[in-house]
């Protein structure tokens, strides 16, 4: 049996009451997990058969699993930015992966920083006394910018402020706060780079593309620390690991766990990223590494005696990558779904969404409810307390976690834009899904329709036998920001 957590305080203040005693009701900590570009068929717990993740299915076992739940964007920094802002991308102010910089030691770094004006979740918990920090990739500003952490309402900050330097696991330095935090022993080398035969040996690889001090391993210290230090307080913690995003790196003794996988053959970069003797086993390599790190956590957590009253969330920013090395259909990445990352059907958006709640969330529940990285910032207000922004997009999904189905609020559509390759939109509606594509290159791009609870595969367009839901999905297509296009048009489709 399982109790919400409104009924949960009440019968603890019902039985201090009755002993004559006033306890301190504690807000509840939340961590959010966030992987990078991890597909939805790419845990055991939503059927994945090679790639071993213990923890998450653990993690599923103990909680909830949605299976209809969507991130930000089909790419990182407009995901990240709608996670925190509880904005669709035809609302939002971050819409793509707009670079301040280019390639190099010495460039710029970051992407577009997200204003001063816009609300994290970190700014609406802080009033009501909870410690924050975020660790991973950020993607969302960089030094000196409005949109640097500390100034989106983080107490604490440690990782990659900028997408580009986190496109290698060995940098020269990541950040701690407002400071370069200079890692001895890596030196820079370029991210991408291609070579014409492999290397003579696996020793060979690792001695050329890799440093003394692996940056994962780094952040997770950070995290644990972070947490520690604030066991006596409520906390929020974004964990946002840069795995199992490229370049494929990942120390030896976490390649060995998938050394007898059919390789085929060695990646020599020429699909970008860096090139890797054994790209299988380092893919595999890495996202059972990020699943036993995020174990290390969930076992702090359970040491401090914290984990009643702490909800761990965990999903991905957005599919499975196209690119780098990485063989999605070897892994069946995104199961019967179409597209990967950087596409607006459902393996590009689809993502894997589980959250534990002790004695809130029932153990072992599957949730087919419809939600999106927007949901998540009026959720977590509600379950703190706290007052969410008049122009948000969300829809709380507490209902849906405690069992009180019946109250769940339900959008209408969901909706989404994306502007490279020609420019993207995407409109989920009930079992409907409307894509367009080629936005910015056809004047009147056509509308594709798919019937999702027929055809998840999005293999056949009904478009044509369904004009008035064609219409429907048109007219919400058109009531957002097109002519904003060409402003968001910021990057190359090979930088993607």
């Amino acid at each position: 049996m399982f109790f919400n957590h409104r009924f949960s305080i009440g019968v603890v203040l019902l039985v201090s009451s009755l002993l004559g005693c006033q306890p301190e009701v504690r807000s509840p900590n939340i961590i959010y997990i966030l992987a990078d570009d991890l597909g939805y068929n790419e845990v055991g717990a939503y059927g994945q058969s090679i790639i071993q993740t213990p923890t998450l299915d653990q993690l599923a076992a103990d909680g909830i699993r949605f299976t209809q739940h969507y991130s930000g964007s089909p790419v990182c920094a407009p995901s990240r930015g709608s996670l925190l802002t509880g904005k669709h991308t035809g609302n939002a102010y971050i819409r793509d992966n707009y670079e301040m910089g280019g390639w190099g030691p010495n460039e710029p770094e970051g992407q577009l920083p997200l204003p001063d004006a816009e609300i994290t979740i970190a700014e609406l918990l802080k009033p009501l006394g909870y410690k924050t920090g975020f660790v991973g990739k950020w993607g969302l500003g960089g030094p000196d910018s409005e949109g640097h952490p500390v100034r989106q309402g983080f107490d604490l900050f440690y990782g990659y402020l900028c997408q580009r330097v986190a496109h290698n696991y060995y940098p020269t330095h990541l950040w701690h706060n407002e400071e370069p935090d200079s890692l001895d022993g890596n030196t820079y080398f370029a991210a991408h780079q291609r070579i014409d035969e492999p290397l003579e040996s696996n020793e060979a690889y690792y001695e050329r593309f890799t440093g003394a001090q692996y940056a994962p391993d780094l952040m997770l210290s950070s995290a644990l620390e972070f947490i520690k230090s604030n066991k006596n307080d409520p906390f929020f913690l974004v964990f946002a690991t840069p795995v199992p995003h490229l370049a494929l790196q990942v120390p030896l003794e976490s390649l060995i766990q998938y050394d007898d996988l059919d390789e085929r053959g060695a990646y020599l970069g020429n699909k970008g990223y860096l090139p890797h003797p054994k790209p299988l086993a380092a893919y595999a390599g890495m996202i059972s590494r990020m699943d036993r790190d995020i174990g290390q956590i969930l076992a702090l957590v359970d040491d401090l005696g914290l984990t009643d009253n702490t909800i761990i969330m965990f999903s991905s920013d957005n599919g499975t990558t196209y690119t780098g090395g990485v063989d999605a259909d070897y892994f069946n990445s995104v199961g019967e779904l179409r597209g990967l990352k950087g596409s607006v059907f459902e393996g590009g958006i689809r993502v894997p969404m589980i959250v534990k709640w002790p004695n809130n969330i029932a153990a072992g529940t599957t949730s087919d409810h419809i939600s999106a990285f927007w949901d998540v910032m009026p959720t977590i207000a509600e379950i703190a307390g706290a007052t969410v922004p008049d122009d948000i997009d969300g829809l709380s999904f507490l209902p849906t976690l405690t069992g009180n189905v019946s109250d769940q609020r339900k959008h209408e559509s969901l909706y989404w834009e994306y502007h490279a390759f020609g420019g993207m939109q995407a409109v989920r509606m009930g079992d409907w899904k409307g894509v367009r594509r080629e936005i910015r290159r056809q004047e009147d791009a056509p509308i594709e329709l798919y019937n999702l609870t027929d055809d998840i595969q999005e293999s056949k367009d009904v478009s044509k036998e369904n004009p008035e839901t064609v219409e429907l999905v048109r007219s919400i297509m058109d009531s957002r920001s097109l002519s904003e296009i060409d402003r968001w048009n910021f990057i190359r489709d090979d930088e993607q």
